[in-house]
C-alpha cells in the first residue's frame, strides 16, 4: 500500500503509557491473557508489544468481528496462529458467536497445567482470573457485557475510551479483568496504520478523511471489487484511482453540489461508515505470510 500522499500516522496519547505500566503491574494478578484482535487486520491490530509485556503468561487470541471479515481468511488466520503456537478463536462478541468455546478452550489447553495443578492440590475450586487486552476500539468492552450477560464495561465507538482497569465477576467462577486499549509509540508500518485507520481504531479527527477512503477504495478495487459494484452499482475501470473511486460513489449517491462538484466529503465518510459497518460485505484487509 502506497502511503506517500497520506500524513504519517502517529497516535500515543498519555493514558496509554500509563496503560502499558498498568498491564505489566498487574500480570500477577492474573492466570490468563486473553489478547482482543480485529479478525479484518489480524496482524495490524496485533500491539506487537503485548508479547513482551505478558512475558510468559498464557494466552489466548480472539479474532474478533469475524462477522464482518471474509470467513475464508479468518480461518486461515486461525491456522496460522495455531502454526505458530497460538492458541485462537474466531468470535463475535457482539452476536456472541464462538464465546461458548472460550472457557472451554481456555481450561482444556491454555490454562491445562494450572487446572490440573489445583485438582492435585485440592484447588480445583479457585476462580479462574483473565486480564483483556487488545488496541482501542477492539470489541474488549462489548466482550465482557456478553460474556457478563448484561453491559458491565462502558462501549462507545470512539477509540480509547476505557480509561481505568475494570473488574468484572462472571457466573462461572471467572473474573476479568478489563484493561484500556493500549497502542504502541510508534507506528513502523505505515500500513498497518492505515489499515487500523481503515477499521475505525485510530481516531478520524487525526486524518485526512477523503485520502483515507480513497486508499480504501483503491484497496477494495483490487481485493474485493465486486463489493463495491453490487453496493455502489458503479462500474470499474483499470484506470480509475481513489478520487475517481470516490467521485463515482459520490454522484451514484446523489453526493452532488453547486456546479456538478462531487461532495467528496460525504462520499469519504459514506464508504467509511458502510466499510465499518459491514454493509460492503465481509471483508479482510490483509492475509497470513504464506508457509515457507
Amino acid at each position: 500500500m502506497d502511503n506517500n500522499d497520506i500524513k504519517t500516522i502517529q497516535w500515543f496519547p498519555g493514558h496509554m503509557a500509563k496503560t502499558r505500566r498498568a498491564i505489566s503491574a498487574n500480570l500477577k494478578l492474573v492466570d490468563a491473557v486473553a489478547e482482543l484482535i480485529d479478525a479484518r487486520t489480524p496482524m495490524s491490530s496485533r500491539n506487537p508489544e503485548i508479547d513482551t509485556l505478558t512475558a510468559n503468561k498464557p494466552r489466548i487470541v480472539l479474532l474478533n468481528k469475524c462477522d464482518l471479515a471474509d470467513a475464508n481468511a479468518t480461518a486461515a488466520w486461525v491456522n496460522y496462529l495455531k502454526r505458530e503456537n497460538v492458541t485462537a478463536l474466531a468470535v463475535d462478541c457482539k452476536s456472541g458467536k464462538g464465546l461458548n468455546k472460550l472457557m472451554p478452550t481456555l481450561k482444556a489447553t491454555v490454562l491445562r497445567e494450572l487446572m490440573e495443578k489445583r485438582e492435585r492440590s485440592g484447588m480445583g475450586g479457585a476462580p479462574i482470573r483473565m486480564m483483556i487486552l487488545g488496541i482501542p476500539n477492539v470489541g474488549k468492552s462489548s466482550l465482557i457485557n456478553r460474556l457478563a450477560g448484561g453491559k458491565r464495561a462502558k462501549v462507545e465507538d470512539r477509540p480509547g475510551v476505557t480509561r481505568t482497569k475494570q473488574w468484572v465477576k462472571l457466573q462461572d467462577n471467572t473474573e476479568l479483568l478489563d484493561m484500556p486499549g493500549v497502542l504502541w509509540p510508534k507506528f513502523e508500518d505505515q500500513s498497518a496504520a492505515v489499515r487500523l485507520a481503515f477499521t475505525g481504531a485510530i481516531s478520524d479527527d487525526i486524518l485526512d478523511i477523503e485520502t483515507l477512503a480513497m486508499k480504501l477504495l483503491s484497496h477494495l478495487a483490487e481485493s474485493y471489487p465486486q463489493s463495491l459494484t453490487e453496493r455502489y452499482k458503479i462500474e470499474l475501470s483499470a484506470d480509475d484511482d481513489g478520487l475517481a473511486l470516490l467521485e463515482k460513489v459520490g454522484r451514484k449517491r446523489g453526493m452532488v453540489i453547486s456546479g456538478g462538484e462531487i461532495n467528496t466529503e460525504r462520499a469519504a465518510i459514506t464508504v467509511l461508515d458502510e466499510f465499518r459497518s459491514g454493509k460492503l460485505g465481509r471483508i479482510t484487509l490483509e492475509l497470513p505470510p504464506t508457509k515457507e
